[in-house]
């Protein structure tokens, strides 16, 4: 089975789940995508899920602390970023512009972690694996496989992530305010960028993570019957795909992905 390497510096190595409903969130997530959880307890009266796909670690979810909805912060998917060395990687990424929001420490012997917004205000997280560190399964149905950087200013964001993490960029159109801007770390190609003009309305800038299927529609379908509701249904990308935006029933959001490369 094919996984992610985490100790590969500046891939897409984790992805994870702050909701108000975590029971509610494992029954929804485990009939979309078959995942199976364990859960890793945190302290009193709170654990750490672990959702697994086919004995394979393929994302997380905790629920959201009251400090947390007392400020205000939503439900949503977050995106790790794998590095060599998170304290080194924090200290530049604030050179570089960004806003720490959770220095770096240390997470129950797994690994290293800090939290951050990027230049642009999109939230992401680093991760050092520590060597026993489980992999993060891809390439499979129900497993992540994408994220997209939704933001009004791509170019700064360009300029921030291609300094930290040495991504290159291909551009679709070499016109700034048009075409896909596709990102690679090393020879993977591991996410983009869309057009802001293609943006919806009042959409913050944020990382949105995609999971694979092998039928968007049913799948979307599917999201929909277990209680939650689509954004965009099944729209296709010309020499990629089927994707569709979806919600969970306490509203983070998600992509669902059918690839035209079979």
């Amino acid at each position: 089975m094919p996984i992610v390497d985490v100790k590969k510096p500046g891939q897409f190595c984790w992805v994870e789940l702050a909701t108000t409903d975590q029971s509610a969130a494992k029954k929804y997530y485990q009939s979309l995508f078959g995942w199976t959880s364990d859960d890793v307890p945190m302290g009193p009266d709170a654990f750490y899920t672990m959702f697994k796909l086919n004995g394979h670690d393929a994302a997380a979810c905790y629920a959201l602390r009251p400090d947390q909805l007392e400020r205000g912060v939503p439900v949503h998917w977050s995106l790790f970023i794998s590095t060599n060395n998170t304290d080194e990687s924090a200290k530049r990424a604030t050179e570089l512009g960004a806003n720490i929001i959770l220095p770096p420490f240390d997470v129950m012997g797994a690994g290293r972690m800090a939290v951050m917004h990027d230049p642009t205000g999109a939230v992401f997280s680093l991760w050092q694996a520590a060597e026993s560190t489980a992999h993060l399964v891809k390439g499979e149905e129900g497993a992540f496989c994408w994220a997209d950087l939704l933001t009004k200013d791509r170019e700064k964001a360009v300029a921030f992530y291609t300094a930290l993490f040495g991504w290159t960029i291909e551009k679709e159109d070499e016109s700034p305010a048009h075409g896909y801007y596709h990102i690679k770390s090393g020879e993977d190609y591991i996410g983009g960028m869309p057009p802001s003009e293609s943006l919806p309305p009042g959409t913050h800038t944020h990382w949105s993570v995609y999971f694979q299927t092998s039928d968007c529609a049913a799948k979307t379908a599917q999201a929909v019957s277990l209680g939650g509701r689509a954004f965009v249904s099944n729209m296709k990308i010309e020499g990629a795909g089927t994707m569709s935006v979806v919600a969970d029933p306490q509203y983070g959001t998600f992509c669902i992905f059918e690839s035209s490369r079979k």
